[in-house]
């Protein structure tokens, strides 16, 4: 197959549409890139990507192409700068797009709008195009600024739903989301097949060795952003400062870590350390060295119907997880039995729970394996990717006689 892959994040910002391109051209398909410029997620260009540099490349068998891109910043102008930018910059790239695919794949984070360049492909070739949602527009919004009722929310409504209904099938990351679709959106899974096609982890973690040094290391490993709710692992190191045989790591980046660090300092802690963000085949070495992981989110009903995609590669390295969330990734870590879980936004019982861990090492063990288990069952990374082929072809198929 010739697939067009349309994402305003790409390699070398670190998402996993990176590893399934790389996967699909290993497959023996040919697979365009057409994305922004990197800046996420410190909100500047990447050196290397300014001044027309790199905009057409070829990285593992994929030709990425890259239109241009302002920073997305730190702000809420900025963000919609860049939100605004690439919808518009990347369908007039689109359109100088002449060659012939079959199947476009729109990994869809936030904002929906990013799937603007694949439907000018669409509707300029007549092929089929396949959305993957990982964020669900407009009630993402309701993170930020925004709250429903609002003009805004109804304006992101209108243009959100007229931008699935652009698709030919969706993909869904949780099962959770299906019910959005057909109550909240009216989007019937009869028409669009809303298929639950969860992410896998990368290969890299299924290695993970089993640290023994006479500290109980927690990992916190992903985005430090508003709803990420990194700050609660913060308090429970401070319900924890005098145990001190209890270490926690928070390796990312985002909005919030200059507040995280600042409360540590305030707060007096020497058991938290921040490393910053690292790619992803840099990762070994922290998750070699955690004895369980870290998995937080603010209650919000967004939130509760995702399943973060650090859950995956914590799974597959196959050592206990412990959170403070409810929703989708609550339901997986009780289903799996693989650690423990409190509500959202409760440090104390995230501190309960750590200490717990900490003190039943056969505990420990058999939950890390049970998450594995439950990795290979659920999310097994082949398995996904034959089946996503298949998506593909169905569709491809489909469009060829009409239906």
């Amino acid at each position: 197959m010739n697939i067009l892959i349309v994402s305003q994040h790409y390699y070398p910002e670190q998402f996993r549409i990176n590893d399934i391109s790389f996967e699909l051209a290993k497959r023996g398909h040919k697979v365009t890139v057409l994305t922004g410029l990197p800046n996420y997620p410190e909100g500047k260009i990447y050196d290397g990507y300014q001044n027309k540099q790199n905009r057409n490349q070829i990285v593992n068998g994929v030709h990425i192409i890259r239109t241009s891109l302002i920073g997305r910043g730190k702000s809420l102008l900025t963000f919609g700068i860049n939100y605004a930018w690439f919808a518009i910059a990347g369908k007039q790239k689109a359109k100088t797009l002449h060659e012939d695919f079959d199947v476009i794949f729109s990994y869809q984070t936030s904002p929906v709008s990013m799937v603007w360049p694949a439907i000018e492909v669409k509707n300029r070739q007549n092929i089929p195009l396949v959305l993957y949602c990982l964020d669900q527009w407009p009630i993402s919004i309701t993170t930020g600024p925004f709250s429903k009722g609002t003009l805004a929310y109804s304006f992101f409504w209108r243009l959100s739903v007229d931008t699935y209904n652009k698709a030919d099938r969706i993909l869904i990351t949780s099962k959770s989301f299906e019910n959005y679709f057909n109550k909240e959106l009216k989007l019937s899974t009869e028409k669009y097949g809303l298929d639950y096609w969860p992410q896998y982890a990368e290969d890299i973690y299924q290695n993970t060795v089993q640290n023994i040094n006479g500290t109980y290391d927690v990992l916190y490993a992903g985005n430090i952003g508003p709803a990420a709710d990194v700050e609660v692992i913060v308090k429970a190191a401070e319900y924890l400062k005098e145990h001190k045989n209890i270490h926690f790591h928070i390796v990312g980046d985002g909005v919030n870590r200059q507040n995280c660090e600042q409360m540590a300092i305030n707060a007096g802690l020497d058991n938290i350390t921040f490393y910053g963000s690292h790619k992803v085949d840099e990762m070994k070495q922290y998750y070699d060295l955690a004895d369980a992981f870290l998995i937080t989110m603010k209650d919000n009903e967004v939130v509760n119907y995702t399943l973060p995609a650090k859950m995956q590669s914590y799974m597959l390295a196959g050592k206990t997880i412990i959170g403070a969330i409810n929703g989708e990734t609550k339901r997986v870590i009780q289903d799996a039995d693989c650690g423990y879980c409190g509500p959202s936004g409760d440090a104390h019982r995230l501190a309960e729970n750590i200490l717990k861990a900490s003190e039943d090492e056969q505990d420990t063990y058999g939950r890390g394996k049970n998450a594995r288990m439950y990795y290979h069952s659920h999310f097994d990374k082949e398995k996904l990717l034959d089946e996503l082929e298949k998506i593909f072809q169905e569709e491809i198929d489909r469009k060829k006689i009409g239906k």
